[in-house]
């Protein structure tokens, strides 16, 4: 398995190559040279594997110059129940993602996928374990270090860290935007004393800590002699590593490969759609992908319109679903690649402009980019938007009538879901964490706290360590060279 930059770099790496780091060498994105294709035998010999088992499957057809019982060894260590033990009751570990009925209107079936039962109560944790341990494996293997450099906008952030805390010859360094998080996420990341963790504060929006991650990527000398890596979606093992879930998904709510299903997905980096995308164009029968946002409703303007177009950070609203408080979304470059049959030169032309004139149009208006939004739904993506209003009414109804509570993202997920299931197409929201993450919305909607998994009492009471900065990317890198030494 070779890969390919979405903006045309000559090299074609392979996975191990390109697994500690993030952007190409050009600035672009790294997909598979070509998807590899799953069977229908397969899809029925992978019914009865665990999850673990199933990882591996999906992994080799990536990781093809990893050895396979290097690879099993991995997804073993990852994807055990002790890991994933934060069960609602009546779940079981061993499954990792259970599936859920939340409701059955006639032929219309509506599933929620557990995804928030690791360290840090949130999906990011399903490819962040096992990232962590591929980081490990393969820089114990070159006798080499990394400092990871990230952003987050609340869980990605806490689940590198807790997959990354005490791992060796690695080093984080993670921005958030500064009061922007809720405060368990605060607290999740900010407590931390491990001596390889290093917070850091921006003055700003996750967009500007985004952009600062992206100028460090592209800076070829200061990202060598440094030796930063990276653990946002731009990283392609992260993305794979979310592609399992979409298999596992479908193969729990069907018994046969010749039935279709649909999921939805909260998003804001466009990430974890992301990897939908690509079980789709391996074959998984998907029928829709549905992106869900919030106040942030970049993509949802896309997918209406076939305008992308980037807010400025004056622009971008702090809402109650911060996770996806996003107005650029930096795995969407992935998605325009395959959409304008993986045209590289227009793909590197378009994302120039998103930075020179805020973004493209590609719905064929006259003076458009193109007129590539006439295929969106042969992709299957379709798209909605959720309000603070809405996550309210949607946690209230949900609490109500199943007695259920959900986070305030998988709320806009459930809101939107629910405007296109469709008969005899089960449909699956993909949870984005645990509601105590976001106790703040969920006393306001129902007036008590959320309940917390063991060992999560009083976190936000606990000591924090962290820095505050100004969105400025020679401070932020004086910081790194300051704790690195070298």
């Amino acid at each position: 398995m070779r890969y390919v930059s979405t903006r045309g770099h000559a090299a074609q790496p392979t996975f191990s190559d390109i697994l500690l780091g993030g952007l190409a060498p050009d600035g672009g994105l790294y997909l598979p040279a070509e998807y590899p294709q799953v069977s229908g035998a397969e899809l029925d010999l992978w019914r009865g594997l665990s999850y673990a088992d199933l990882a591996l499957e999906i992994l080799k057809k990536f990781a093809t110059d990893i050895p396979a019982i290097d690879l099993k060894a991995l997804t073993d260590k990852t994807y055990r129940a002790e890991v994933y033990r934060n069960t609602r009751a009546g779940e079981s570990a061993e499954r990792i993602t259970p599936l859920h009925v939340i409701e059955q209107d006639g032929d219309k079936t509506l599933l929620l996928q557990a995804l928030s039962n690791g360290p840090t109560l949130a999906f990011k944790d399903m490819a962040m374990q096992m990232l962590g341990n591929l980081f490990e494996y393969t820089l114990d293997k070159q006798h080499a270090e990394l400092n990871i450099f990230g952003a987050t906008s609340g869980d990605t952030g806490s689940a590198a860290e807790y997959a990354m805390r005490g791992k060796r010859g690695i080093r984080v360094f993670m921005l958030s935007p500064h009061l922007k998080m809720s405060a368990f996420q605060t607290a999740q990341m900010f407590s931390l004393q491990d001596e390889n963790i290093f917070n850091i504060a921006i003055k700003g929006v996750f967009d500007d800590c985004q952009d600062m991650v992206k100028a460090v990527s592209n800076d070829l000398d200061f990202k060598s002699r440094y030796k930063i890596g990276t653990v946002n979606s731009i990283n392609w093992a992260r993305v794979v590593a979310q592609v399992v879930y979409y298999f596992r998904g479908y193969l729990d709510a069907t018994t046969s490969n010749d039935q279709k299903v649909s999921f939805t997905v909260p998003s804001g980096n466009f990430g974890n759609i992301c990897a939908g995308h690509i079980a789709r164009m391996m074959g998984l029968p998907i029928d829709q992908l549905i992106a869900a946002t919030n106040e942030n409703n970049v993509l949802d303007e896309f997918f209406r319109t076939g305008i992308y177009r980037v807010r400025k950070s004056a622009e971008t609203y702090h809402t109650t679903s911060p996770s996806m408080d996003i107005s650029k979304a930096s795995n969407f470059e992935r998605f325009v690649f395959d959409l304008l049959d993986r045209d590289a030169p227009r793909v590197k032309a378009l994302f120039a402009k998103v930075e020179t004139d805020g973004g493209f149009d590609l719905s064929g208006a006259p003076g458009s980019d193109g007129d590539e939004f006439r295929k969106i739904a042969q992709f299957g993506f379709a798209s909605g938007c959720s309000r603070h209003e809405d996550r309210l009414a949607t946690i209230r109804d949900l609490h109500a009538r199943y007695g259920l509570t959900i986070d305030t993202h998988t709320a806009d997920g459930i809101k939107v879901a629910r405007e296109y299931a469709k008969p005899g197409v089960p449909m699956i929201v993909l949870e984005t964490a645990l509601p105590a993450k976001f106790n703040e919305t969920i006393r306001e909607a129902l007036g008590a706290d959320a309940v917390r998994p063991a060992g999560f009492d009083g976190i936000e009471n606990l000591p924090q360590r962290f820095d505050i900065m100004d969105a400025d990317v020679s401070q932020v890198k004086a910081f790194i060279v300051a704790q690195t030494g070298l």
